[in-house]
Order: C-alpha cells, then structure tokens, then sequence
C-alpha cells in the first residue's frame, strides 16, 4: 500500500499559506507519524479520570516542595531571602525576553544601559573600580578574580608567585577555585574565636604568596576585626587580598570592602540582590576591582561614549571571555530592580535587619544551645550540637530532620568545618519577628524531645512521604537507573 504523504505547500496559490515567493521553500515529504517505531501498539493503561482530579493532584504534588515563599529559610552562608515579585515581573517584559545577543548594540540601548548603570552602583556601594557582570556565578566569580590575580602577577615578572592562602573557615569553592587556575594552597589556622589566627598566618608567609581569599563577615558570621592587619601582610609581599563576597549583606551599606584593603571581589547577586535562589540556578557572580586591576576584566565591557551605549572588546590584558555573550542578564535586570527600588537607605537597612535578626534569635538560642560565635554576630551564627551527641546521641543531623517534620527547611549543617556538630543559621534580612519567633520555639522544643524523647529525632523525619534516606549508601552505591 502507498505510504500517505503530508505536503507542506509553500505555494502562493495556496491562499492558506503564508505569503511567501514560490520557490522560497521546497515542498516537503514527511511520514505520516503512525510510522513512527516508537509509538506504542496499545493505549498507554491510565486511569479515566476528570480534569479536576487531574488538577487537584498536580496541586498536591506541588505543596510537597518548599521554598521561600512557603515560610523562613533559615540556609546560613546561602541567603534565601524573599524574590519581590515586581522583580520577576519587570524581568520576564517582552522587550527583555526576545532581545538577543548578536543584535547590533544601536538596537540594545535599554539593556547595556541597565548592565552600564548597575556596574556603576556596584562600584558605588562596594568602593571597587570596575565590575565585570559576566561571571554567572559565585564559584565563576571566584575563577575570574584568580585568573585576574594570576594576570597581574605575570605581566609583573612575578612568575614564582603561585601559592594563595585560605583560612580553614572558608567556603569549599575557595579552595577548587585556587586548584583550577593551577596555583597551590596553603591552609591558615582559626582562633578559637573564629577570626584568622595571625601568628599562623605569619608562619606561612614567604615570597610565593599570590594573595589570600577571605570572606568577611566570614562563615562564622564574625567580623574579621585584624583584617587591617592581614591587608599589610599580604601586600607587603606584593600580594593581593580576594574578597568572597558570598556574606555582603552583613555590611552592605556599613564598610566597603576596598576601605579593608581589599583588591578583587566576586558578588552573589542571586543572594545579596534577591534574585532567585536555589535548584542550581541561575546565578550571577559580578567581580570588582580595584583601579590597577581593570586592564584586567573580562571583555566585553559595557561603555557609554557619544551619547550612547556600547560594548567594549579593546582591552588587550584582558584576560578574555568568560563564555559566551555578557552573563545572565535576567539575573541582572532583577538585581538592578531591587537597586533602584531600595535606594541607598534601604540597602543600609536590609543589612541592618539581617545583624539585628541574627542576633535576637542567636541571643534566644543560647539559653538552650552551645553557640560557637562569642559575642555579636553579623549576618549569621553557628550552632554546635557536639554536647547533645555525647550525651544523647543526637546528631546536627537529627535535629535538621525534625525540622522537617515541624514544617521548616533545615539550615544548613556540618559547615564550617571547624565547628563540631554545626548547624549555620542565618534568618536573613526580610523574615518578620513572628516568623523568626516561631523558629525560635520549634528549636526550643526540639531541645526538650533531645532530652526526653530522642528517638522522635533518631527517627526523623516522620511526616513525610519518604522518611529517612540512608544518605552514606546512596553517595556509595548510587542507583541511577529509572525503573
């Protein structure tokens, strides 16, 4: 039997047609899709059931996740605030969605000037230079600014400088950013405190030192009160001082980061700057930079010159292209919202909020927990559950999945490294004292069943619809295959 053809007829008597020339295109044979190998034989065996039902398990399905806008998302060095929805709003404009990157800069003029003046308040709040807004992450972030640190030090003849030293508090990207550039680590000591130890510092110095990342406020949520200190040291060896800016939000607004001597940084936009957060992205991770640093930046750069936009690829020091085009621009268009809406008092008061939320809920926690950070905090604290596992055995993984069953997304635990038992807290900046509260007395209480009920925790969680995985097996024997 002959095969039915379906025919396309691009044809101008084909009044149904597009309006096309004639021989614009060729007419096209496809089979007809029953041929296709495929396809079942049979109706797939589904239930008959209504629209509605189809609906309502959909929606139920959906309760099962949370997120931010289910209820406070106490994630510490991981900041998930709330999204403000206008910014989403203002990011999905048709004018933004259907721009695309080989369109000549004369017809993105609302786009590079949005990129061009973000840069700009970037410099103004954190003290820096320059910004590159390529970077699509904090871990891309950190890559450039080391592949800028390694720039500078070769166009100064400094080819013997290859080793960077990280405090052990760091975070783990810190150290795989340093190893993918190709440089060594060397690992600096904490104070019982937390700060970095100086005299362990000074045992590691010599001329091999490229510079030193730190993250301040770092992952204990303290201030490094000696950074002044460490800044001449480095520097003294013609080294430059990388500023992880993962924890912005705790001095935004209060102290930039080039007035504590500080030559690069890399920014989290989709955490500092309330863009979405979580489920592996999108990220943006802009790097700064001082003056004597700028020959340096990725290329392109946006510029303004005779009264219009542009994008700048003559910067022969450059150490090139990240990836293709400018970055995550949907990220940055939210970041610029939130900017222009909070103003410079109202990014002033989004840090003030965040170290004063910190510190009331670690305040009422330390009558029942043991708290690592002594003193006040900034943006976040640090939980040790090491009493609690001598005693009881209860792990900080225990008391994370109760959380669960209580209806909170755990913090995050055993970070830093440091901290026996950790659990980092960090209630962020746009939780209310009702929200923060009610997590306050969940720990409380949490607290009391490690005393009298502890098999409650050991067998977290229970109001779920998969309780405990055995995490340890799953990392070791992963069953990858779908049934």
């Amino acid at each position: 039997m002959k095969k039915p053809e379906l025919i396309f007829d691009y044809s101008a008597k084909n009044k149904s047609a597009y309006s096309l020339p004639p021989d614009f295109l060729p007419q096209i044979t496809l089979d007809p899709i029953e041929k296709i190998d495929l396809l079942r034989s049979d109706r797939p065996n589904l239930p008959e059931v209504s629209e509605v039902d189809i609906v309502r398990h959909y929606t139920n399905i959906s309760k099962l996740n949370y997120g931010v806008d289910d209820g406070i998302y106490p994630l510490g060095s991981c900041t998930m605030k709330y999204n403000p929805k206008i910014n989403e709003d203002l990011a999905a404009l048709e004018g933004f969605l259907n721009i695309h990157p080989h369109q000549d800069p004369e017809d993105c003029q609302g786009i590079l000037q949005i990129m061009y003046e973000l840069e700009q308040y970037l410099c103004s709040i954190f003290g820096f230079a320059s910004f590159s807004l390529q970077p699509c992450a904090g871990a891309q972030g950190e890559y450039t600014g080391l592949l800028i640190m390694k720039a500078y030090h070769k166009k100064k003849g400094n080819s013997h400088k290859n080793t960077i030293l990280i405090p052990d508090s760091a975070h783990g990207t810190n150290p795989a950013s340093v190893t993918g550039v190709g440089w060594k680590i060397k690992t600096i000591k904490s104070t019982p405190e937390g700060t970095v130890d100086i005299e362990d510092l000074k045992t590691k110095l010599n001329d091999n030192i490229a510079g030193i990342m730190l993250t301040n406020p770092n992952t204990l949520g303290i201030f490094e009160t000696n950074i002044l200190k460490i800044d001449k040291l480095i520097h003294d060896l013609d080294g430059l001082i990388y500023w992880d800016g993962a924890n912005a939000n705790a001095i935004m607004g209060y102290a930039k980061p080039t007035d504590l001597g500080f030559d690069i940084c890399h920014l989290n936009l989709h955490k500092t700057f309330s863009t979405p957060h979580g489920g592996g992205g999108p990220g943006s991770g802009p790097v700064g930079v001082v003056q004597k640093l700028v020959e340096f930046l990725p290329t392109p750069k946006t510029i303004y010159k005779n009264s219009k936009y542009d994008l700048c690829y003559n910067n022969p020091n450059s150490i090139g292209k990240l990836h293709s085009f400018y970055g995550n621009v949907n990220v940055l268009i939210k970041a610029y919202c939130y900017i222009r809406t909070l103003g410079a008092n109202g990014l002033k008061e989004t840090t003030e909020n965040a170290v004063l939320l910190a510190n009331y809920m670690k305040t009422k926690l330390s009558k029942h927990f043991d708290i690592s950070t002594k003193g006040l905090c900034k943006h976040e604290f640090i939980i040790s559950l090491k009493n609690e596992k001598k005693e009881y055995g209860i792990k900080a993984l225990d008391v994370a999945k109760r959380l669960i069953d209580y209806g909170y997304h755990p913090p995050t635990i055993y970070f830093p490294l440091i901290v026996p038992e950790a659990l980092m807290i960090e209630p962020t900046e746009t939780e209310t004292i009702e929200s923060v509260d009610g997590f306050i007395e969940t720990m409380i209480k949490i607290k009391e069943e490690i005393k009298t009920e502890p098999e409650l925790l050991l067998n977290a969680p229970q109001n779920t619809l998969i309780g405990r995985l055995d995490e340890a097996k799953a990392v070791k024997e992963p069953n990858l295959k779908r049934s």
